[in-house]
């Protein structure tokens, strides 16, 4: 008989926010993979768990994964965990889940912390429908071509960003999105100094800069979908002629901006049109 493979989610931040039953699974299973040994310690011995540890992180895990199978073949059960929350959501632990899984293992998930769920609950937003980008690229270049890819989506979105790098991402944002664009941002979700933002993209990215607590921690961002405007309705046949010339020569932003001067139509009406004129376009 085969063991099992478990995906344990750990807390995020607060310790209280850990199941029962992931704590019964740790306890009975015969081997913990964990992306940092030395951080779950902290969290086994809050628990009083006290069971062998292999790491399984992101250098090792394509080669470490097939021992790891391996052993639950022969028997043994093997929980998978991250620093926090659930593995695999930009964390380690999909070659160990892909092998297992394609070796007739059984993998059962033992839910709980998400940063990334966390953070929808309380953004505000719709959450019908949302996507999930993990980290951004890690160059100013590459961040601004993803969100000029990202102008069209019409569902939320989030992403995840590192202290280092938040407020070059939000000003990148800036440069391809409207100031008044609706973000939100959440950070250290759980902890001691829990924030969570939301406002037009400028005024979150002015408190971002002017607070430097605001650029410590771990942060999910979530913006807004763009929302849907019928420009026939919306704009005159001289506005859209305006705005088309502009689209040619402009990026989209900066024609909305141009048009909105030229024609006194609202940036954000010219903004959506535009959109929807780049669609058609594309289409």
């Amino acid at each position: 008989m085969y063991g099992k493979l478990y995906v344990v989610a750990t807390p995020i931040g607060n310790l209280a926010d850990f199941s029962f039953r992931a704590v019964d699974v740790l306890k009975q299973v015969d081997l913990i993979a964990a992306e940092d040994t030395r951080h779950v310690k902290m969290l086994l011995q809050h628990y009083g768990i006290n069971k062998p540890l292999q790491s399984l992180h992101q250098h090792n895990e394509d080669h470490a994964s097939q021992g790891l199978v391996d052993k639950i073949r022969d028997g043994q059960s093997v929980a998978l965990v991250s620093d926090a929350g659930t593995p695999m959501i930009s964390d380690p632990g999909f070659p160990l889940v892909k092998l297992a899984r394609q070796q007739g293992v059984e993998v059962c998930p033992i839910p709980g912390a998400c940063a990334l769920i966390a953070a929808l609950s309380v953004a505000g937003l719709p959450t019908s429908r949302f996507s999930f980008e993990g980290f951004l690229p890690r160059t100013g270049s590459a961040r601004r071509s993803f969100f000029e890819h990202k102008l069209a989506d019409n569902s939320t979105w989030a992403f995840y960003e590192s202290s280092h790098r938040i407020q070059a991402a939000l000003e990148d944002m800036l440069t391809v999105f409207p100031a008044e664009h609706q973000i939100v941002v959440a950070r250290e979700i759980t902890k001691l100094h829990e924030t969570i933002v939301g406002d037009e993209l400028a005024k979150v990215l002015e408190k971002v800069q002017i607070d430097e607590n605001m650029r410590k921690g771990e942060f999910v961002v979530l913006v807004a979908g763009r929302e849907h405007v019928d420009q026939d309705d919306e704009l005159n046949d001289e506005q859209r002629r305006i705005l088309g010339i502009l689209l040619t020569e402009c990026s989209t932003k900066t024609a909305a901006a141009l048009a909105a001067e030229i024609t006194g139509q609202r940036k954000k009406t010219l903004y959506q049109a535009a959109l929807a004129m780049q669609d058609k376009q594309g289409g």
